[in-house]
C-alpha cells in the first residue's frame, strides 16, 4: 500500500506538506511525486521542496490512493498534465480512491467524476464541481472520492485519509497525537 502526493509547479504548501506529514506519522507510506520532471518542487509561495520521485518513475498498480493539493497554479498544472489524468481516470474506473483539496477538487469536476457525488472545494469554485452536490463540510466523502476545501482544512484531509486507511479510531488518536480537535470522521 503507497498513496502518491502529486506535485505541480504552483502547488499549495500546507495542503501538500501536512498530508505527507501526516501520513508519515501513521505509518502509511507514501510517495512525495514530481509531474515537472524534476526532483525539485517550487510551490506557490515560493518553498521548494525535493520529491521522492518523478511521475515517469512511478507504479501506479502499486498505489492505492492519489492526492492532489490545490494552489495556483499547481492546480491548473496538474490538470494539464496529461499522463496524471490518465491516472486519475483509470484509479476512478477501478473504484481506487482519489483524494483532492482546495482547488483541485475542480479536475475531478471538469471530468465529470463528481456527477450525483457529494463533494466541496475552496469557497468561490463550487461552479466547476460539475454536477455535484456541492457542500461546505470540512471534508466531503464520497464514493471513492474525499474532498476538501482549503488550507485550513489540511488537518482534516490529511486525518480523514488516515481514516480512510487505518479507521477513525486511528485518525482520532493521531488527532490527539498532534493536539488538534477533531470533529470526526
Amino acid at each position: 500500500m503507497a498513496v502518491g502526493v502529486f506535485f505541480a509547479e504552483g502547488y499549495e504548501e500546507i495542503e501538500a506538506l501536512t498530508v505527507v506529514d501526516l501520513l508519515r506519522r501513521a505509518d502509511i507510506p507514501v510517495q512525495m511525486v514530481s509531474i515537472t520532471g524534476s526532483r525539485q518542487v517550487t510551490g506557490s509561495h515560493g518553498i521548494s521542496v525535493i520529491m521522492d520521485t518523478l511521475l515517469e518513475e512511478v507504479d501506479f498498480e502499486k498505489l492505492e490512493m492519489l492526492v492532489l493539493p490545490g494552489g495556483m497554479p499547481g492546480t491548473l498544472n496538474l490538470e494539464a498534465c496529461e499522463p496524471l489524468v490518465k491516472q486519475i481516470k483509470s484509479f476512478y474506473g477501478a473504484k481506487k480512491p482519489i483524494a483532492a483539496i482546495c482547488a483541485a477538487p475542480t479536475i475531478l469536476g471538469h471530468l465529470g467524476l463528481l456527477e450525483g457525488q457529494p463533494a466541496c472545494c475552496y469557497p468561490g469554485m463550487e461552479g466547476e464541481l460539475v454536477k455535484a452536490s456541492v457542500t461546505q463540510d470540512r471534508v466531503t466523502k464520497a464514493e471513492g472520492i474525499l474532498t476538501s476545501r482549503g488550507m485550513g482544512t489540511a488537518i482534516d484531509f490529511g486525518l480523514a485519509i488516515i481514516a480512510h486507511f487505518q479507521g477513525d479510531q486511528a485518525a482520532e488518536e493521531m488527532a490527539q497525537k498532534i493536539v488538534y480537535q477533531c470533529n470526526g470522521f
